[in-house]
C-alpha cells in the first residue's frame, strides 16, 4: 500500500507516542501482542491500522483526552489520497505533516499571488498576518515560532530546492506596517542569493496565470508529488494518485519561464 500524507502523519504520531514512553518497537509489539513488522509498517505509513487498533495502542500507553481523540481521528480515511482539514485540531495536524514533508523534500514549488510565500515570511510578517486573521494574543508567539520553523527546509542543513512564484501585488501589499514590509523585502533579497532558491515575480500585466486561482505548494519527496492548499478556514492535501494533484503539476510544467 502506498503512503498518503495522512497515514504518514498517523505513523509519525504513533512512533512519537511509543518513543515518549521509552519503548522499543519489539517491546511495544509484545505489549500489544502484535508482530513487530506490522507495527513498523504502521509507523512508516506503509500499512494503515484501523481506528480501533490505534485506540488500543494509545490506551496501552495511557494516552487519553484531546491527544487520544486527535490521533484516532487520523486513522479515519487515512488511505484517502486527499486530506481535508476543517477543524483547528485537524489543521494543526496538517501543519505538522506539512513541516515534516517540507523537511524531507528535494524540491518545493510555492505559488503565492497576494502574500509573501509562507516559507520565506519573516517573524514580524507572520505575526502581522496572524493578528489580522484574529489569532488570540496568547497564541501568537507559539504559532509564529512554529510557522517560522518551516524555513529550515530551504535554508537549513541540506536544504530543498525552492522555486517561489510571487505575485507583484504581494511586494506592495502592506501587512503590519511599512517597516514590516521593508524588512520582509530585505529578507527576500538576502535569500535570493542562495543557490537553492529561485524567486520569480509574476507581473500584474502578465494576464491569466495559475496563481490567480489561489496560493498552493507542490512538494516533491519520497511520497512523490504532493500538493497543499490552505486558507483561513481549511487545509487540503492532494496526493500524487489523485487526478487533481496531477493537474497542478501539469499546470506548473506549462508555466513559461521568465
Amino acid at each position: 500500500m502506498a503512503r498518503t500524507p495522512k497515514n504518514h502523519a498517523l505513523g509519525k504520531a504513533l512512533r512519537q507516542a511509543r518513543e515518549e514512553h521509552g519503548l522499543t518497537l519489539r517491546a511495544f509489539a509484545k505489549r500489544l501482542e502484535r508482530d513487530p513488522g506490522v507495527l513498523s509498517r504502521w509507523e512508516t505509513g506503509d500499512r494503515t491500522p484501523r481506528p480501533e487498533q490505534v485506540a488500543q495502542a494509545l490506551t496501552s500507553l495511557g494516552i487519553n483526552g484531546e491527544r487520544y481523540e486527535e490521533v484516532v481521528a487520523l486513522a479515519h480515511g487515512a488511505d484517502d489520497p486527499n486530506w481535508v482539514a476543517t477543524t483547528l485540531p485537524a489543521q494543526r495536524q496538517q501543519l505538522e505533516a506539512l513541516i515534516d514533508l517540507e523537511r524531507r523534500a528535494t524540491k518545493i514549488i510555492e505559488v503565492s499571488p497576494l502574500m509573501i510565500p509562507g516559507l520565506l515570511q519573516t517573524s514580524d510578517y507572520i505575526g502581522a498576518v496572524m493578528k489580522g486573521g484574529g489569532v488570540p494574543e496568547s497564541e501568537l508567539a507559539a504559532r509564529t515560532s512554529r510557522r517560522i520553523s518551516r524555513r529550515e527546509s530551504v535554508i537549513g542543513h541540506q536544504p530543498a530546492e525552492l522555486v517561489a512564484f510571487i505575485g507583484e501585488a504581494a511586494l506592495h501589499q502592506v501587512i503590519g506596517d511599512r517597516s514590516v514590509l521593508r524588512a520582509q523585502l530585505r529578507f527576500l533579497d538576502q535569500v535570493a542569493a542562495k543557490p537553492n532558491i529561485e524567486l520569480r515575480v509574476v507581473p500584474l500585466a502578465s494576464g491569466w496565470h495559475p496563481g490567480l486561482e489561489g496560493l498552493f505548494l507542490l512538494i516533491r519527496s519520497e511520497l512523490g508529488e504532493v500538493v497543499h492548499l490552505e486558507n483561513r478556514k481549511s487545509g487540503l492535501f492532494l496526493w500524487p494518485d489523485s487526478t487533481s494533484s496531477g493537474s497542478w503539476a501539469a499546470t506548473l510544467s506549462s508555466w513559461p519561464a521568465p
